[in-house]
């Protein structure tokens, strides 16, 4: 290394970028060298002396932690909150330090006359390098490198127009004062509520946060919606017409109301239609116009690669960050819809290459020519930190793409495709059927007129309406045949990993307080493109939340924290709504840091009084105790509780976390488990009791099976060793195995 530095007077650039195989990809457009830890830029046009290229491994420092500040501060006491340091220090994280001393070699090297910045263009990647250049004491001037995409075009481009580093520097305001209050309110809180709920036999560490505690009370909400839903029974009565060798079916409704509440007033509207004339006494028709989809920020698609994929946010994060390193598409972390009129110049070019690929061939020649002048697309305005996320001009042979890769290449590819046709039309039909004079009965009907872009995006969605004959108003037939069709309420669904990150985004809708609604629909609801899919991952790993077959469920542990939160700010949207404000207006030049960081400490002052005070009229009900788990962290060392004799040996089943299971599986490999969660119910404690005491369970309401609900006890099955359910029914019994 040292004689790859020692270059006398020679004036060469540094340039520091975010991860290693960035900074490779920012090397390969030039003739270099490989070193340990660095590459080396031969002279070439746009660095006529040469230069180097290092890279930070993500976050290469970090906040440090209480006891650096004062070493009281290590013991978790309510005496030592609030814990609000006179000045906030980073440092580089231990597994990381051989890089940052490859990283400030570099920086102190005479031969070194200026920084390239090239951290990501965003709030974190302006944090990451100038936190290391902090640390490095570094007083050497700075350009910044603002690029949206990785290709040779864009990177050759992006180094002959760097920006002057004033003119992001406000951006690292935002960043630094985020990380700060994110601390405070982190490290007291989480202190905070763990020590209050250990005073109530929760002995765990509760992670409190800025973004994920308000993302969980949405969560939470959802789940006592579904537990104290009451399913009740309703019925429609379905006819089958034949009008004049036509046939369709229709709904029997009343004042605009399909349900009926009870099965005779079903029966006795069935009995008076059967065999009686039919005739069509209103037909009415509405055109339907559909635009193409807009193109592609980060969250809406990770909302279409989880309903399409099922794949969870961080994972199109994952596999979209390499699509990025590969030059295949522009920046991931994209929180526009829009393309400045400079990108749409580029399509022309793209769309070419991409109609000679298989499978997308079939598309050209498109409908569209250009979208210069389409301002759906192309809008200067609301393109913001970045454009849109689009294929670029550096097509992949995409056949060498792996699976994953692929599909999420093509929404990209399609979405830009789909954005080159017209819009779709579709006509919709409404028709009244009058049996007997008498009975009314709706059926509706959907005709797809023009399928514009729908030929290139398949969006698969089941259509609630089936096809209609013609029919013509005063046209006359025969009901041929009635049914009488049972079903059940059903409770709000679960979010799905995509939906969660909508509903992050659009955390708005949850507000009642329309001023504040405003500003979180401009400051794009809670947290950013960049950290939701982390938020989400953050949760399931401290365990407030399981995700099952792409559902999300609050587990025990979130329901405790967000009721002893209450109505604290901290669990609401409408707090976070007020200092991304603020966070904006911070990376805007418009507000003050210091005010910013007044405000948060008497926050968490306020917090810290007020959650003392409340914590002793905490009341938590006897099914959450029992479905609460500690951390295997929490519990090293402690038996669990034994909750009765095993099935299989002489062992007892205990409380394994995610599972109830024997006790002696170490000693006899005793296999016996009983699932700690059944068609989307928890299984307490107490159920478990009484099934390895009775054989069966009490009743337990709201299993659901493919969107339908049910109740029933479980049984264990003696012979087979196996949980069932058990369903009564005037007496008799019928058994499903669970």
């Amino acid at each position: 290394m040292l004689d790859a530095l020692s270059k006398g007077a020679i004036k060469m650039k540094l340039i520091i970028a975010e991860k290693p195989d960035q900074g490779s990809t920012l090397a390969s457009i030039f003739k270099n060298k490989k070193q340990n830890g660095f590459i080396e830029i031969f002279p070439n046009d746009t660095f006529t002396n040469g230069a180097y290229v290092t890279w930070a491994i993500g976050h290469l420092c970090q906040l440090v932690n209480p006891e650096a500040y004062e070493p009281g501060w290590k013991k978790w006491s309510l005496d030592n909150l609030p814990m609000i340091p006179a000045q906030f220090q980073y440092e580089v994280t231990k597994d990381k330090i051989r890089q940052f001393s490859v990283i400030q070699k570099l920086v102190n090297n005479p031969a070194v006359t200026e920084i390239i910045h090239a951290g990501d263009a965003g709030r974190e990647g302006e944090l990451i390098i100038r936190n290391i250049l902090r640390i490095t004491g570094c007083r050497k001037p700075m350009k910044r490198l603002w690029i949206s995409s990785l290709t040779p075009n864009s990177i050759r481009e992006g180094f002959n127009k760097l920006l002057d580093e004033d003119h992001t520097r406000n951006l690292y305001y935002e960043a630094y004062t985020r990380a700060c209050a994110d601390w405070v309110v982190g490290m007291n809180a989480s202190r905070l509520y763990s020590l209050l709920l250990q005073k109530q036999g929760f002995s765990d560490v509760f992670s409190v946060g800025r973004v994920q505690t308000p993302t969980l009370a949405l969560i939470v909400k959802r789940e006592l919606e579904i537990e104290n839903f009451k399913s009740e029974p309703f019925w429609e009565v379905i006819a089958h017409f034949n009008i004049d060798g036509k046939k369709y079916s229709g709904k029997w409704q009343n004042d605009g109301e399909t349900r009926v509440k009870t099965k005779e007033m079903a029966e006795k509207v069935a009995a008076f239609c059967r065999e009686k004339p039919a005739e069509v006494s209103d037909v009415q028709s509405e055109r339907k116009e559909f635009f193409p989809p807009l193109l592609y920020n980060l969250s809406a698609l990770q909302a279409e690669a989880n309903k399409r994929y099922k794949f969870s946010p961080k994972k199109t994060l994952d596999v979209l960050q390499k699509l990025y390193q590969k030059g295949n598409v522009s920046y991931p972390r994209s929180d526009s819809r829009y393309v400045t009129k400079e990108e749409a110049n580029t399509f022309p070019e793209i769309l070419t290459k991409l109609s000679h690929i298989n499978g997308y061939d079939k598309f050209f020649p498109l409908p569209i020519e250009s979208l210069i002048d389409n301002k759906r697309y192309v809008n200067e305005k609301k393109v913001t930190d970045h454009y849109a996320i689009i294929p670029t001009e550096q097509i992949p042979n995409v056949d060498r793409l792996d699976p994953d890769e692929k599909k999420l290449y093509d929404l990209i590819v399609t979405s830009l495709i789909a954005a080159h046709y017209p819009k779709a039309i579709a006509e919709y039909t409404t028709v009244t059927t009058l049996v007997d004079g008498r009975a009314v009965f709706q059926s509706k009907g959907k005709v797809q007129i023009e399928e514009g872009w729908r030929k290139v995006i398949n969006q698969k969605e089941k259509e609630d309406e089936p096809s209609l004959p013609q029919l013509t108003k005063g046209e006359q037939g025969r009901t041929v045949k009635v049914d009488v069709k049972e079903s059940q309420t059903q409770p709000p669904k679960r979010y799905t990993e995509g939906q969660l990150i909508t509903l992050m985004k659009t955390a708005g809708k949850h507000i009642e307080d329309k001023e504040m609604e405003k500003i979180l629909s401009k400051t794009e609801g809670l947290g950013t493109e960049a950290t939701r899919a982390g938020i989400i991952t953050m949760l399931k790993d401290r365990k407030y939340i399981d995700v099952t077959k792409n559902l999300v469920y609050a587990t025990a542990k979130a329901r405790i924290l967000i009721e002893a939160i209450g109505q604290e700010i901290l669990a609401s949207p409408e707090m976070t709504a007020k200092w991304e404000q603020k966070l904006k207006e911070i990376s805007e030049g418009a507000a003050s840091p210091k005010n910013f960081m007044e405000q948060t400490n008497k926050m968490v002052s306020h917090l810290i009084s007020s959650g003392v005070g409340h914590s002793a009229n905490w009341v938590f009900s006897e099914d959450v105790r029992e479905n609460f788990t500690p951390s295997k962290k929490m519990t090293k060392g402690k038996g669990g509780t034994k909750l009765g004799k095993c099935k299989k040996c002489d062992g007892s089943i205990v409380d394994k976390g995610s599972f109830y299971g024997c006790s002696n599986y170490q000693k006899n490999q005793c296999n016996f488990t009983i699932s700690k969660k059944i068609l989307g119910k928890n299984i307490t404690q107490k159920n478990v009791k009484l099934l390895l005491s009775e054989g069966k369970t009490e009743l337990i309401e709201g299993f659901t099976n493919k969107d339908k609900t049910f109740n029933a006890r479980l049984f264990l099955d003696e012979q087979e060793k196996r949980v069932k359910f058990l369903f009564e029914e005037q007496g008799s019994k019928t058994v499903t195995k669970s």
